[in-house]
């Protein structure tokens, strides 16, 4: 199984950073114009999610690196099931 993991490390996954998540109608989305502001369901500094294949893996703050954007991590909540779940979709 070691090369196994080794082979997995080198995988690249999708990240994404969520700032919140809300729901809508599909006639509100259709309303959607420009300056259109969508409210979120997380308030102002509440920690972000970073979400790896789908899964939930960590929280973190926003930060500004030069001219980008960026995120420190706070705290891991998911590595192991990231794992579990890649290692299942190797063997599955």
């Amino acid at each position: 199984m070691g090369n196994n993991m080794d082979l997995i490390m080198n995988v690249p996954l999708d990240v994404s950073i969520e700032i919140g998540t809300t729901k809508r109608k599909i006639r509100d989305i259709m309303n959607f114009t420009s300056g259109t502001v969508v409210e979120l369901d997380k308030q102002a500094g509440a920690p972000i999610d970073i979400v790896v294949n789908g899964q939930l893996i960590a929280h973190g703050d926003v930060v500004v690196i030069d001219d980008n954007f960026g995120v420190r991590i706070t705290e891991i909540v998911g590595t192991k099931e990231l794992l579990n779940s890649l290692s299942s979709q190797e063997t599955g």
